[in-house]
């Protein structure tokens, strides 16, 4: 079967042993985040949000028959207006990554959930990306993004990593029955390498810094009087209360942005 593409790979015997491993942690986490709407950027022949249970669900790619025809740093919605988008292997394999996660970060809603599935450079499988005879050919031929860069660009686009696991300790063999061999591995991957998974799953949340004006001091000033013409009115023709004057000519400060 020709490989051409990252979604031919993916029906190759050893593109669906990665696809099953990932597969289950979506089907395990996204059930329980909910919003209007959701995107899924690449790979539209699968369903991998087919357990979310929001309804206005959307497949993005520039090919292969996808829900919506779009660049992933081109996107056509709105600002501010999705609340989950995945991110299966598209930093690999884009231009500049950074900035498919700017036009993320741009469209999703505050408190809106990323999940990020990406090749693992520090695994055996980046390894055959690297020095394997195939590195020339999908998907060894992408531009695997360390978890601790995706962490960095996460960071500074304001996202909090939330949850996120590794998987696949097996080694990338094509042929299925000599990687069954090495079944153990999964086994004891987690606990003795679990930095060494051929895959990490990421999930973020984006957060938005909530802001406060404080008004500038001449109008407090001007707010200050009031409230002193105001307590002397409440007691009559008398002078105010101590309580009222000291509470209504307390400095607010000056104009600034608190976050």
């Amino acid at each position: 079967m020709a490989t051409n593409t990252l979604q031919d790979w993916f029906e190759t015997p050893l593109g669906q042993y990665l696809l099953e491993k990932e597969r289950a942690y979506l089907d395990d986490v996204t059930p329980d985040i909910f919003g209007f709407h959701a995107l899924q950027l690449g790979l539209p022949r699968f369903d991998l949000l087919r357990d979310n249970r929001i309804a206005h669900r959307m497949r993005v790619a520039s090919s292969d028959h996808p829900d919506v025809y779009a660049k992933c740093d081109e996107l056509p919605f709105a600002t501010q207006s999705i609340d989950l988008v995945l991110l299966p292997h598209v930093l690999e394999f884009a231009e500049q990554p950074h900035a498919v996660l700017r036009e993320v970060d741009r469209v999703m809603m505050p408190e809106g959930r990323l999940v990020i599935l990406g090749f693992n450079p520090w695994s055996l499988w980046g390894l055959r990306s690297s020095v394997g005879l195939s590195r020339n050919e999908v998907p060894w031929n992408g531009h695997f993004v360390s978890l601790l860069r995706v962490k960095d660009w996460l960071a500074l686009l304001g996202f909090d990593v939330s949850a996120g696991r590794l998987a696949c300790y097996a080694p990338p063999f094509d042929n299925e029955r000599v990687r069954r061999r090495f079944r153990f591995m999964e086994l004891a991957g987690d606990r003795w390498w679990a930095v060494g998974g051929a895959v990490y799953m990421l999930q973020a949340i984006k957060r938005v810094r909530g802001m406060r004006l404080i008004t500038p001091a001449w109008q407090e000033k001007g707010a200050r009087e009031k409230a002193v013409v105001a307590a002397a009115k409440r007691q009559g023709a008398g002078p105010a209360r101590a309580d009222d004057v000291i509470a209504a000519s307390k400095p607010a400060g000056h104009l600034r942005i608190v976050k």
